[in-house]
């Protein structure tokens, strides 16, 4: 559980180092040295896990990679200033026409980002970074030294009307989706229906439905970061699996439609599963999406931090309970802050925990222990499912 007063260990070294006393009348701030040589031993011992990473394929060739310290928030380079273990990288593709030449080309596009993840891991940077299939691939390639990719679609309008599209992307390494993204597709509401109050489906389609049953039979996290409040909580009640909302915060503190408000947030934490608290400045600072909102550019809008970022982790925790909450970027689709603008600062999201008091095992079960944990129970559940059958 998140403590309330100061990490014993803080207070420990406070005491050996600075001489300071705890019956104090004023005692001393924790000394900021201190605190970041505790974050960056934490850092180093944990697995650090990043579930929302977008990608260009342009950066996937052999000439221009991801081994190269070019300009995108997450490379390698990046990766190992900062101490970030494990990225998933995104299949996405936006929202268009439903109908063959829709379906045809957001399929492609699917297919091209997934043989980029393959051959950046296959071919170009085999010694340096692994694609994982699953908890136990992670832990093994880490032991090893490399880097973990893992692979998340965001969106699934590339299914097409072709359900056996699913199994095709899990082959592939997917391995959590989302129904929607920014705009209703086949199988869900998007979230962007709070704009105009217009709804395709009142939340799941029938098609949803039958994904939600696919996606639990074969064992891929279904995510609800994108979909309607009304799919989300329908999605929620459907699956017999645990779910992840794989880059969202509270609306309780910032009143985005891409947040999870209190009501879904329990129910979550009743379906087991786990929401990545996402470094996205709109979605973490109040006072810089009602800039946002009302026509302001954003190169004056007021910065968001890692402490509005942590302020949001804090919330759902005390919400939910520290097993339900993790951590995400969306580096390169718009996620960063004052303090994690890119990989290289990762260190700076487990100093900032460190110094509001959370423990190892905490800081371990926010970057990575609560996703891996829903990613065994949703494959264990896949399994019982398959054995049904």
């Amino acid at each position: 559980m998140l403590k309330t007063s100061r990490n014993p260990l803080l207070s420990l070294t406070c005491l050996l180092i600075l001489g300071c006393s705890e019956s104090a009348e004023y005692p001393p701030s924790p000394n900021e040295e201190a605190i970041t040589d505790t974050a960056r031993a934490i850092h180093e011992r944990v697995i650090t896990l990043d579930t929302h990473v977008d990608i260009n394929t342009s950066n996937f060739t052999h000439e221009t990679n991801y081994t190269q310290d070019i300009d995108t928030q997450v490379n390698l380079p990046k990766m190992d200033a900062g101490g970030l273990d494990v990225a998933f990288f995104i299949v996405y593709t936006a929202q268009g026409e439903l109908g063959p030449e829709g379906y045809r080309n957001a399929y492609g596009n699917a297919i091209d980002k997934f043989e980029a993840i393959h051959r950046f891991t296959e071919e170009i940077a085999p010694e340096q970074i692994e694609l994982a299939y699953n908890s136990g691939d992670a832990k093994r390639i880490i032991a090893s030294g490399k880097k973990v990719a893992m692979i998340g679609i965001e969106n699934a309008y590339p299914v097409g009307p072709d359900l056996s599209n699913i199994e095709k992307f899990y082959e592939m390494g997917g391995r959590y989706m989302s129904l929607a993204h920014n705009g209703h597709n086949q199988f869900s509401d998007s979230n962007t229906g709070e704009v105009d109050g217009v709804y395709w489906h009142g939340g799941l389609s029938e098609m949803g439905r039958l994904a939600i049953k696919e996606m639990n039979r074969l064992g891929i996290m279904i995510d609800i970061s994108h979909p309607s409040r009304d799919s989300i909580m329908q999605t929620l009640e459907l699956s017999r699996a645990p779910v992840v909302a794989s880059h969202s915060s509270a609306r309780a503190l910032t009143d985005h439609s891409r947040n999870l408000d209190d009501e879904m947030l329990l129910a979550l934490r009743q379906n087991g599963g786990v929401v990545q608290t996402v470094a996205f400045g709109t979605y973490v600072s109040e006072l810089r999406r009602l800039h946002w909102a009302s026509g302001g550019d954003f190169a004056d809008a007021p910065p968001a931090t890692v402490s509005d970022f942590v302020d949001h982790i804090d919330y759902m925790v005390k919400l939910i309970g520290i097993e339900h909450v993790g951590i995400s970027s969306d580096f390169d689709g718009g996620g960063g802050l004052i303090g994690w603008g890119d990989a290289s600062e990762t260190l700076n999201v487990t100093e900032e925990l460190v110094r509001r008091g959370y423990t190892e095992n905490e800081i371990e079960m926010l970057w990575s222990k609560n996703l891996l944990r829903v990613l065994d129970n949703v494959e264990r559940i896949a399994r019982e499912i398959q054995n049904e059958a």
